[in-house]
């Protein structure tokens, strides 16, 4: 039998420390977004915002990002689909919310920036051209797995989302395309989170907001 100290420790939020882990995570996404852009300066005529060297973009710049803007709009309403009648989308919301429990939703913007950005144009921009878009994907699902249950769900629909970024990046040529669709989704799913996180963690919230 579990005693009530048992059930209260599984109830508390996975992370006590929200100014550090968005302090954290912002280091993170810088040195990956550099680490990116290096990686592909280091290839002679390449740039991280064309998918091939000495290529014209297959769409102009406005339809590129108002493609990302629907994807990840799609994207969105997928993953709430997922929440709402899935017994394992709601166990990953939940997880999930847990490790945004008490950051602001301003942070959580910045984070959704932070993470849409840098992670595009690591694993588009410059991981892609040098792997190809199915490893590519493969690899941007398993950097989200972590070894719990309810999270199985989260790897897999990163490597669909992966594939659905990277073809979005070959197909409109421009890395803005990705950059737009990632930071949609980030920028409505995280807040979300972070709100459902305060909802079941009210004493973590910040009384400031």
């Amino acid at each position: 039998m579990w005693d009530d100290d048992d059930r209260e420790s599984e109830e508390e939020p996975l992370r006590a420390n929200p100014v550090g882990f968005v302090r954290s995570a912002l280091i993170f996404y810088g040195v990956m977004g550099c680490g990116a852009l290096f990686w592909r300066m280091s290839t002679p005529g390449e740039s991280i915002l064309h998918p091939a060297a000495n290529s014209e973009p297959a769409v102009g710049l406005a339809v590129a990002i108002g493609s990302g803007v629907l994807v990840g709009l799609l994207a969105v309403g997928l993953s709430e689909v997922l929440t709402r009648f899935t017994a394992l989308g709601e166990s990953l919301a939940d997880a999930l919310g847990e490790g945004l429990a008490g950051i602001r939703r301003a942070d959580a913007l910045l984070l959704a920036l932070a993470s849409g950005v840098a992670e595009e144009m690591f694993f588009r921009g410059a991981l892609q051209p040098a792997v190809g878009l199915f490893w590519a994907s493969i690899i941007f699902g398993a950097c989200h797995f972590l070894p719990r249950r309810e999270l199985a769900l989260w790897s897999v629909y990163a490597v669909g989302m992966g594939w659905v970024f990277g073809g979005l990046y070959e197909w409109t040529g421009q890395l803005l395309a990705p950059i737009s669709a990632h930071v949609i989704v980030n920028g409505i799913n995280l807040p979300r989170l972070v709100r459902r996180a305060e909802e079941r963690y009210p004493d973590e919230t910040d009384p400031s907001e």
